[in-house]
């Protein structure tokens, strides 16, 4: 991204509804507003609260929201998310959402994303049609069943379709704005702002959306240490035995417990760390992108591309080039 990019503020609209949940409202400002450029400190986002009729809208706490701005806001800005409102969103169909809703969402050229149960007026305005989309596990099978146009995978965190994302529930909400924010000003912004808001830096989309044990249980034994551990060793050739070592657990039993604390496998969790890790070197450092792999674990400068191309679609130089600039 040119810096001329990286000092521009871009436009998001956070189109409310009566009974929205002010959790699902607040992330958005609290993730966007304390996007900062690295260099000059200014604010990357202007974000702005728009209903479809300006004024007071209820939540579904016991206090209620003032919207200053109107669908205009919608319709001009670069990024429009729409958050759950549970008293209407799985009442809506194809095609009953309020016509000038679903025009002020059909005209955002840039993009569109909905959090929680908010895929239902995406759906609903058609924006979902032939897509992939994912909405909170508890009310996926109503909206497979509401919208058969749209292919549900309800096993995910968020699906990024280009111009049309979706989330699952509130706390996913967090990982789709970091990944906006990751996908407009690059890794090291989103950590900042991970940082600033005390919440994981990083999160896959594709990570599944209900884990068994989101949390340690008491008297069972948590893969935590063996994470911290291998985060401080990520240019170390670490193997699932080694991990499985550092707990004083079976590969087996290992294997196991960290696919329920974090649904994923531990040899996909370590790639997804030292991709990461490459990504904070390439926007941050001058290094080649050899160096960069030994740095990370990739051992090679071919491995480093591959597992690039693989989890980002781009090449290592392109992705220095987009985030650094010149």
């Amino acid at each position: 991204m040119s810096d001329g990019h990286r000092h521009a503020q871009t436009s998001v609209a956070v189109l409310v509804r009566d009974g929205v949940l002010p959790m699902e409202l607040g992330l958005v400002h609290q993730l966007f507003g304390t996007a900062r450029d690295p260099s000059t400190g200014a604010r990357l986002y202007d974000v702005r609260t728009c209903a479809p009729r300006p004024g007071r809208i209820r939540t579904d706490a016991d206090f209620p929201i003032y919207a200053e701005h109107g669908l205009e806001a919608v319709e001009r800005a670069h990024t429009v998310l729409v958050p759950a409102s549970h008293e209407t969103d799985e009442q809506l169909r194809p095609g009953t959402l309020d016509g000038e809703s679903a025009e002020a969402l059909g005209s955002v050229r840039g993009r569109v994303a909905s959090i929680c149960t908010g895929s239902f007026v995406l759906a609903s305005a058609g924006l979902l049609d032939g897509r992939r989309a994912t909405t909170h596990w508890m009310s996926s099978e109503r909206f497979a069943r509401t919208f058969p146009r749209v292919t549900v995978d309800a096993d995910v965190l968020y699906v990024d379709e280009g111009a049309v994302l979706t989330s699952a529930g509130e706390a996913a909400g967090i990982d789709l704005c970091l990944h906006m924010i990751r996908a407009d000003h690059g890794a090291a912004v989103a950590a900042e702002v991970a940082r600033r808001t005390v919440v994981p830096p990083h999160r896959e989309g594709g990570q599944a959306q209900y884990i068994r044990r989101p949390v340690e249980e008491t008297g069972l034994t948590s893969t935590s240490a063996s994470r911290a551990w291998a985060l401080q060793r990520l240019a170390e050739p670490l193997t699932l035995a080694d991990l499985a070592a550092r707990d004083a657990m079976s590969v087996r039993t290992y294997n196991r417990r960290f696919r329920e604390e974090t649904g994923l496998t531990p040899m996909t969790w370590l790639a997804r760390q030292r991709v990461d890790r490459a990504r904070e070197l390439l926007e941050r450092t001058d290094h080649t992108v050899d160096r960069v792999a030994t740095e990370t674990g990739f051992g090679t400068g071919t491995s480093l591309r591959q597992h690039f191309q693989t989890a980002l679609g781009v090449s290592p130089g392109a992705y220095r080039a987009t985030f650094r600039g010149r």
